[in-house]
């Protein structure tokens, strides 16, 4: 993830010593370190396993870090729209006022990377009741906030799609030292073992976030390359983006209903790597179906009509 925090705003911590002081330079440069020093070092790993990045965008970056902008156009990166900055949440802004922040949202990373964001996932995960549809009506296909599958799957706001993204396995965990570096690779090979075996009938996705400011501290460099090595020299994997994942998904199961509908497709078994990072991979399968049971949606929530698993 690529994101930018307020001065004097209390956002995620290193240390709550200081967090509530009128200015916190601890929390702040621990945070500002990540797009000033971790992301080249996280972006030089992805370059030696031929990996394309899908970056969660802060708007505010675009003007403050061009330089980290300029690297990602050069490598034909996918921009998903982050809100803002992580110190703003659209949570009590009325219809209007979000409709208005989210266009500016997404207006300034498309004039700054020259692709209009096609993902979105809000600032820690946050969404009002509205946010779907505006963000539809503003050319958002789909969004990341609902992580309740392994699978694409549509929402019931037309046109729009949740791709799955995983608080479970993400770097996040590292911070106060819950789980460690090593620790972490672990949990990353063995979710994509297990999901690349869930995979042998239908495919899966795997999504590994990623933070500068955590996964691009040097003491933990050697096991993301770790990581990132394993996934790459699997066999079935294919590294693509957010985007394609989405647009294949599209293609292949273009609407919910009618409730039962059989297509050839290719399974997704993908593997997502974040700092934005979205590496996938897609292993070639069969026939597969989309049921909606007893004509109802199979989950909570906006999700409207998934694959069978």
């Amino acid at each position: 993830m690529y994101l930018h925090f307020q001065l004097g705003k209390c956002s995620v911590l290193i240390s709550s010593g200081s967090a509530d002081l009128p200015l916190d330079p601890l929390n702040h440069g621990w945070r500002d370190y990540g797009l000033r020093v971790g992301i080249w070092r996280i972006i030089e790993s992805l370059d030696c396993h031929g990996i394309r990045a899908s970056v969660l965008l802060n708007s505010d970056v675009c003007s403050r870090y061009p330089q980290v902008i300029k690297a990602g156009k050069e490598r034909g990166w996918a921009w998903l729209a982050h809100g803002r900055s992580n110190s703003i949440l659209q949570v009590g802004m009325s219809p209007d006022e979000e409709r208005e922040y989210l266009k500016d949202v997404i207006d300034t990373i498309a004039l700054h990377t020259g692709s209009r964001p096609k993902g979105w996932l809000g600032p820690n995960g946050s969404e009002t009741p509205e946010t779907p549809r505006l963000l539809r009506e503003l050319g958002v296909d789909y969004l990341l906030d609902w992580s309740g599958d392994d699978q694409p799957f549509h929402l019931n706001v037309p046109g729009m799609m949740s791709i799955p993204y995983s608080f479970e396995v993400n770097d996040i965990r590292m911070l106060g030292g819950a789980v460690s570096a090593g620790e972490f690779s672990r949990m990353a090979i063995d979710q994509y073992e297990q999901l690349s075996k869930d995979s042998a009938n239908t495919g899966r996705v795997m999504a590994l976030p990623l933070h500068a400011f955590i996964s691009g501290q040097p003491h933990r460099t050697k096991y993301l390359d770790l990581i990132l090595g394993f996934i790459a020299s699997q066999p079935d994997v294919w590294l693509t983006t957010s985007d394609e994942i989405a647009r294949h998904y599209q293609l292949s199961y273009p609407a919910p209903y009618p409730c039962l509908a059989t297509v050839r497709t290719k399974s997704i078994t993908s593997v997502r790597k974040e700092n934005g990072i979205l590496a996938k991979c897609y292993v070639r399968r069969s026939l597969q179906s989309i049921r909606c049971h007893g004509g109802t949606p199979r989950c909570s929530g906006p999700a409207a009509c998934t694959p069978d698993h």
